[in-house]
């Protein structure tokens, strides 16, 4: 499948997966003719098919992990590939596989036995009445800071969202004993899994779930008494066993001062400086007022008083609007995550619109906005992406360097910081309007209807949440801290070649580009910091911007599952 043909489907919204068989080459026929003739002539004639585990990886890289995107037909090969390659392992010595054992099914009078003893245990208190189970969507919102992510781990030590939820529901009894001590058994799954510290105002977990607990009028409001006050449970509505989020709602939040140029005579400002004069770009460039009216020798900590008082004016905001127009559309995001090649198909993303606001004041700080609609994420996309985005507008480079980016050539772009991203919601456009027609010409208490999956009925609440926990907390770290200054700092600091493609003609030269099995004799390192939104204390932030061993070079080795489910 050519790229152009990728591009139309992921557009067009139809998944981009290989065809899970392919034909054998006349090569690999004969052979087969060859090693059967000995058992029968027909299979001689047969046109035989092969599932490869390459196209398996290729089937599963292209989706995240999207509730109930785990029944399918993709699946089902899936696991007919890794029993076949189970029964491999387990061959005898002379190469043969072994048969597979069959599971001895238990008789109607052993069913019966169990059913009498379940009900005997109920009767004399030591077992739970059994409680029917409906698969279900739950609306829910969090604010990431102090969790390891959205979802839930083996580890108890490992706090997460869906771990603590979890543990929320089994106190209601919306699980059942017999289930809790295995989210496996209730089929959890999620809309979108969001990196540690993420925040979401909107995401949605999928489970069978006891919706009608005896003695619990108000499942609601039950489970949010149990759950901390960062984590809230919106609603949830029954649905069918299949579906998933085609498209996400994510906002990233950025003080406007990150547009101000480089700081005259930075590392950044000097390095570009001569790599321009070397293209012939030789005619010097006005100082930026900002940094002309700046007295001499400042220090940081009086530059940064000045930013935050600092105003943009329309034109580097619609320098940014143009710029982002340059993301709109399906394109290879090969160089906007980590440990993917250019040649992976699942690198291709639609992103349907990106919406920049106008800059907002909040305390002494001006504030941007930028929504993003795309068709899922990958792994930190969205925050290089942005960082694409800032970088360029604040260098002068053209709009056009981002459509460079998207080449063959990998080069590195850095990570914003994650403490100004927002997950706003997964939408489920195709799921609600194939509800819909279901729904025509039935009653919502018919026990076929299934409402759609909308959380404009908890729109209210949401926009509470959101001031009270993520946002009030954005801002109080940033005017804490000046964690996006210094964040922007580290990049004007640093004096290589990784990020020469931020020149004034936006050409990516060959000094920038990333080759395998070279080493870079400067590569920008990244601060650890920059990857968390819980700081308690002013002073370790401090400490952990001054310490070398919180700098990380660019991932090289990345789990291939985390890769493909985790996004943002």
């Amino acid at each position: 499948m050519t790229e152009k043909r990728v591009a139309e489907n992921v557009e067009a919204g139809v998944e981009d997966a290989p065809q899970a068989k392919r034909l054998r080459t006349d090569e690999a026929m004969d052979e087969d003719r060859n090693a059967t003739a000995a058992t029968t002539t027909q299979a001689s004639t047969e046109t035989a098919t092969v599932i490869t585990e390459d196209s398996l990886n290729d089937m599963d890289e292209g989706t995240e992990s999207d509730a109930g995107s785990q029944v399918g037909s993709t699946e089902k090969r899936k696991k007919k590939f890794d029993t076949r390659r189970r029964r491999k392992d387990k061959s005898n010595t002379d190469g043969k596989p072994k048969p597979a054992r069959n599971r001895r099914r238990a008789t109607k009078e052993e069913e019966e036995a169990n059913r009498e003893k379940r009900r005997l245990e109920e009767e004399q208190g030591l077992r739970q009445p059994r409680l029917p189970k409906r698969q279900s969507a739950l609306l829910i919102g969090f604010c990431g800071s102090g969790y390891s992510g959205m979802q839930i781990q083996p580890m108890d030590s490992v706090k997460t969202i869906e771990g603590v939820l979890f543990q929320a529901l089994v106190k209601v009894g919306a699980v059942s004993q017999d289930n809790a001590d295995d989210p496996v058994k209730v089929a959890l799954a999620r809309a979108a899994r969001t990196d540690a510290g993420v925040h979401a105002a909107g995401n949605v977990v999928s489970m069978k779930m006891i919706s009608t607990i005896p003695g619990v009028p108000d499942l609601v409001a039950a489970v949010n008494e149990q759950l901390p006050p960062e984590i809230r449970f919106w609603g949830f509505v029954r649905t069918q066993n299949s579906f998933n989020a085609r498209f996400r709602k994510y906002t990233y939040f950025f003080p406007s001062y990150l547009l101000i140029p480089p700081k005259p005579g930075s590392g950044l400002d000097e390095r570009l400086k001569a790599f321009n004069e070397s293209l012939g770009d030789t005619v010097p460039r006005p100082i930026h007022p900002f940094w002309a009216d700046a007295p001499g020798n400042s220090t940081k900590e009086e530059d940064l008083i000045r930013k935050r008082r600092w105003r943009v004016d329309s034109g580097p905001i619609e320098r940014l609007r143009e710029t982002a127009r340059r993301y709109e559309g399906t394109h290879n995001f090969h160089n906007f995550t980590v440990g993917r090649d250019f040649k992976d198909r699942s690198n291709f993303r639609f992103m349907k619109s990106i919406t920049i606001e106008d800059p907002v004041v909040y305390g002494e700080t001006e504030w941007i906005s930028v929504l993003f609609h795309g068709q899922s994420f990958m792994l930190h996309q969205i925050r290089k992406m942005m960082s694409g985005l800032v970088l360029s507008c604040r260098t002068g480079a053209p709009p056009e360097v981002i459509d460079q980016l998207y080449n063959e050539e990998q080069v590195f772009v850095p990570k914003m910081p994650s403490l100004g991203l927002l997950l706003e919601e997964p939408l489920f456009t195709s799921y609600n309007s194939r509800v819909a027609k279901i729904n025509t010409n039935l009653k919502p208490e018919d026990a076929d209807y299934r409402p759609p999956i909308d959380f404009d009925l908890h729109r209210e609440k949401m926009a509470e949440f959101k001031e009270k926990f993520i946002y009030k907390n954005m801002r109080e770290i940033e005017d804490r801290d000046g964690l996006f200054d210094a964040w922007i700092r580290s990049v004007d600091c640093y004096s290589g070649d990784d990020l020469l493609y931020l020149n004034s003609q936006g050409t990516v030269p060959d000094a920038c580009v990333i080759k395998k099995g070279v080493r870079r004799t400067n590569p920008f390192r990244e601060k650890r910091v920059f990857d968390t939104t819980s700081f308690p204390t002013a002073d370790r932030v401090k400490k952990q911007l001054e310490e070398s061993d919180g700098e990380e070079v660019e991932e090289e080795i990345i789990d291939k599952k985390m890769l493909a489910e985790t996004e943002g």
